[in-house]
C-alpha cells in the first residue's frame, strides 16, 4: 500500500490456542505487506485489559485464537469500538466459519488487509456478550466436561468423546420461556439461543442465520429419548432442526429463560452465567474484517408455535 501510512494493529495471540504453535513471522509479513504494522505489547493474560490500555495507540485489533479468545475480548471491542481482525487458531473456529474466513492464518491475515470492517451483532445474556450461541442443558453440560487439554489433543473429536459421556447421564428439565408477548413452559434437554450461524465444532443454529441479521435464533430439543439426538444430528449440522416435530424453533430479539433451579449457561464454549437468563441481541455491536455476507432471505417461525 505505497503512499498510504501504515495502520497500527494490536496483535494478540493466545499461546494456548490449539493451532497457536506456528511461526507468526509470515503473519507479520502479510500484515506489513498490506499496510498494517503489528504492535505486540508484553504478554498479559487479560486481553480485555490490553485492548483497553492500548486502544488510543491502535487502529484495529487482531486476535489469534479460538472462539473463547474472541468471546473474552468482546467487552473491550464494544467499549473501544476498534475493528477486529481474526486469525482462526482454535479448535472449532465457529465465528470464523460463520464469517467465511479462511482457516489458514496467513490467508486470514491477508484478508484483514484487503476487506472492510463490517458490522456484526452480538448476543448478550445477563450482561455477558457472545458471538455464536448460548445454551442451557446438554451443551452446557458438555462444555463443563470438555477440558482445554482434551480440545488441544483431540480437536473436534474431543466434542464427540465428551458428548457420549454427557448423553449417558442426561435428563430432561422444565423451562419457562417469555418472549414476544407470550409465555411457554416446555420440557427439554437443551435450549439454544444463537447470534451467529455455527457453533460446537460443526453444528448450525439455523440454516439462514447470519451474524448481522439483527435476530436471535432459538431452538429447544424436546426429545423423549437421548437416541433421538442421533437421528437429529444431520439436521443439527445443517441448521434445519426447527422443521422436526420435537424441536421448537423461532427467531426473536429478546427472550427470558427460567428454570426451577439455577442451571449454567454456556456462551461460546464457556460457562459464564446461570438461569434465570435474559437474552437479547445487540445489533451492529462490533466491526469485523470479513467478506460481504450473504443476506438472510427472511424470518420463519417453525416448530411449535402455540403458547402454553
Amino acid at each position: 500500500m505505497s503512499g498510504a501510512p501504515a495502520r497500527r494493529g494490536l496483535l494478540l495471540v493466545n499461546p494456548n490456542a490449539r493451532n497457536g504453535g506456528f511461526s507468526l513471522d509470515t503473519v507479520r509479513d502479510a500484515l506489513r505487506s498490506g499496510g498494517i504494522e503489528p504492535f505486540e505489547p508484553p504478554g498479559d493474560p487479560d486481553c480485555t485489559a490490553v485492548i483497553k490500555r492500548h486502544a488510543a495507540e491502535c487502529d484495529l485489533v487482531i486476535l489469534g485464537g479460538g472462539d473463547g479468545t474472541l468471546n473474552a475480548a468482546a467487552p473491550a471491542l464494544v467499549e473501544t469500538k476498534l475493528p477486529l481482525g481474526i486469525l482462526p487458531l482454535g479448535t472449532a473456529n465457529d465465528l470464523a466459519r460463520s464469517l467465511g474466513l479462511p482457516v489458514d492464518p496467513v490467508q486470514a491475515a491477508r484478508l484483514i488487509t484487503t476487506e472492510e470492517a463490517r458490522p456484526a451483532d452480538l448476543g448478550c445474556v445477563n450482561g455477558h456478550y457472545y458471538f455464536n450461541v448460548a445454551s442451557i442443558g446438554f451443551s452446557a453440560d458438555l462444555a463443563g466436561d470438555l477440558t482445554a487439554e482434551s480440545k488441544k489433543i483431540w480437536g473436534t473429536l474431543g466434542y464427540g468423546i465428551a458428548a457420549i459421556r454427557v448423553l449417558r447421564r442426561m435428563r430432561p428439565f422444565t423451562v419457562t420461556l417469555e418472549h414476544d408477548g407470550r409465555t411457554e413452559k416446555v420440557t427439554t434437554i437443551q435450549v439454544s439461543v444463537g447470534n451467529g450461524r455455527h457453533y460446537g465444532g460443526g453444528m448450525t443454529v439455523e440454516e439462514t442465520a447470519t451474524v448481522d441479521d439483527g435476530k436471535l435464533d432459538f431452538y429447544s430439543l424436546e426429545v423423549a429419548h437421548w437416541w433421538r439426538l442421533l437421528a437429529l444430528l444431520p439436521a443439527l449440522r445443517k441448521g434445519t432442526q426447527g422443521k422436526a416435530a420435537d424441536v421448537r424453533a423461532f427467531s426473536t430479539t429478546e427472550i427470558l429463560v427460567r428454570t426451577k433451579k439455577p442451571r449454567p449457561v454456556n456462551t461460546d464454549g464457556e460457562l459464564s452465567t446461570h438461569t434465570p437468563a435474559h437474552f437479547k441481541v445487540i445489533p451492529r455491536a462490533v466491526r469485523i474484517f470479513s467478506p460481504a455476507p450473504k443476506k438472510r432471505p427472511g424470518t420463519m417461525v417453525t416448530g411449535h408455535a402455540d403458547a402454553v
